[in-house]
């Protein structure tokens, strides 16, 4: 076995749902925080987006989770309105959305590279967004099959320390 490339990272997940319904819940604020954000800010040339507009590369965004007093600032480096797009994440990190019909679904397949290799950046980034991940596209997958949301957004864990690390739903 080789060892770990701690740069980079990919999870796969199998969606029964249209391709751009799924590509609309990554491009879009009313789409974004339909699964996965509290609220979020999409800007192109410093006017902010409806929020149905989907984003096109070079627009800006500002994230906002559930349980988590901060916020992610980056930019779209790629969207095709189909089925890839590319969002600059975590600093100098990159995480890219492709969408493949395949066997009566929609295979996503999520890729996060361009990690930092600092041991803090191997916890953080490689560790903790992966597992993140793992979690997020499962929601998407309960949502956009059985309309539901698997993850915490009536008890406010952001003082609880240790939640991050303990709750495998926020």
């Amino acid at each position: 076995m080789s060892s770990v490339d701690f740069t980079r990272f990919t999870k796969k997940i199998y969606i029964k749902a249209p391709l751009p319904k799924i590509y609309w819940s990554w491009s879009t604020e009313e789409g974004i925080t339909s699964w996965f954000l509290r609220a979020a800010d999409f800007t192109r040339n410093d006017k902010r987006l409806k929020p149905h507009e989907p984003v096109r590369e070079g627009d800006t965004y500002t994230w906002m989770w559930y349980n988590w007093d901060g916020s992610e600032n980056g930019k779209v480096l790629a969207a095709n309105q189909t089925d890839h797009l590319v969002y600059s994440f975590a600093d100098s990190c990159q995480v890219a959305i492709d969408l493949k019909e395949e066997h009566g679904k929609v295979l996503l397949t999520l890729h996060q590279f361009n990690i930092p290799t600092d041991d803090q950046s191997k916890q953080d980034i490689f560790t903790g967004c992966s597992n993140g991940w793992t979690f997020w596209l499962t929601n998407l997958k309960a949502y956009m099959e059985h309309g539901i949301l698997l993850n915490e957004t009536h008890v406010d864990l952001s003082d609880d320390e240790s939640a991050p690390f303990e709750f495998v739903n926020m």
